[in-house]
């Protein structure tokens, strides 16, 4: 049998843009030194022995597993669903032993599940691209019914170490955008959980393809063509989406020139949108925004994910930000290799070989 493979797939943080991926927008976020786990003994059955640490007990998967997303819906605990979409969307030719370890928070918006996807796409075959192991997730998570854009599982599996990545969606194009190491990236958790698939995030995709259908595709779109737009909630939608494109922009040009107040200022404006326009964050995201940003020497802070819950990311001089005061778990977080980079490192013992 073929030996063990073992895959860390990271967990992210958006820097800004958010709910522009499925609207062909721009984002930046960035993988992060937090992950999961995946190791996967080959033995050559046609069934996967599958034990998570986060979830606790174990399952048992059949190989063959159709591409639909009834027979994957029936699958319990529903914790195993994203395992059998992988398996199915990857074409994995051998059962065997996979064990899922974390140091990622589940329901957080930290994307948990696009590090376990792309860890499978590693694990299950480690030759695809950055853009084919995230075309991967991106299917499996549509098939357990989170209909997510394409940017967690591409910067989970294309990120460099030392950046984020500036993504067009549009073309899927990226760039690496450098993070200065004199930045401290901080993520707290707002203690509110949620998931894609129980939240209005369906519903906010609903409404941004509502509103695409008459001005085009809204992260392409220019704030002229709002007005077309007489439905006033689809014309919020829109506009959050116009306008955080441009946030991206700016926000990449102020990163490189080290501008971190005008990062800041950009990062209040972008919840200030997502909380008003988009209608995704809650009291308490604000709450945790609010009290990071009354911290001296916090540029700014924002919800950073889907939203209905999970996390806040802040910039700010390093140190400022004391952890063990907050309310909920926080990190500091640096910006980390994805699945693909990580691919092309030596072994172990080996580098320099």
């Amino acid at each position: 049998m073929p030996p063990a493979r073992t895959a860390t797939g990271p967990g992210r943080i958006n820097l800004i843009g958010d709910h522009t991926d499925y609207n062909r927008g721009l984002a930046l976020p960035m993988a992060i030194d937090l992950g999961v786990t995946v190791t996967f003994a080959p033995d050559g059955g046609d069934h996967l022995s599958v034990s998570s640490d986060a979830f606790g007990g174990g399952i048992s998967l059949p190989i063959r597993v159709d591409a639909d997303a009834g027979a994957i819906d029936a699958i319990e605990p529903s914790w195993a669903r994203l395992v059998a979409a992988m398996v199915a969307t990857t074409g994995t030719a051998t059962g065997g032993r996979l064990e899922i370890t974390t140091t990622l928070p589940t329901g957080a918006g930290l994307s948990s599940s696009a590090a376990l996807s792309v860890a499978l796409a590693e694990v299950f075959d480690g030759t695809g691209t950055a853009e084919e192991v995230a075309r991967h997730g991106q299917q499996a998570e549509h098939l357990i019914g989170a209909p997510i854009g394409a940017m967690d599982p591409l910067v989970c599996a294309g990120a460099t170490a030392g950046h984020a990545l500036l993504i067009d969606f549009s073309t899927l194009t990226s760039r690496p955008v450098a993070v200065p190491p004199d930045l401290d990236i901080v993520v707290a958790e707002s203690g509110q959980r949620r998931t894609v698939r129980s939240s209005a995030y369906a519903a906010r995709v609903a409404e941004c393809e509502a509103a695409a259908a008459l001005i085009g595709p809204l992260g392409l779109a220019r704030p002229s063509d709002l007005t077309a737009l007489a439905d006033p909630l689809l014309e919020r939608r829109a506009r959050h989406v116009v306008t955080e494109c441009r946030r991206v922009l700016a926000f990449a040009v102020a990163l490189e020139a080290h501008d971190f107040v005008a990062a800041g200022r950009l990062m209040a404006e972008s919840h200030r949108s997502l909380a008003g326009d988009f209608e995704v964050s809650t009291t308490e995201l604000d709450r945790l925004v609010g009290r990071l940003e009354s911290i001296p020497g916090v540029f700014g802070a924002r919800m950073t994910g889907a939203g209905f819950g999970g996390c806040v990311v802040a910039l700010s001089r390093p140190g400022v930000v004391d952890l063990g005061r907050l309310d909920h778990p926080a990190w500091r977080v640096h910006p980390s290799d994805g699945t693909v980079a990580r691919r092309a490192l030596p072994a172990p013992g080996n580098e320099g070989h």
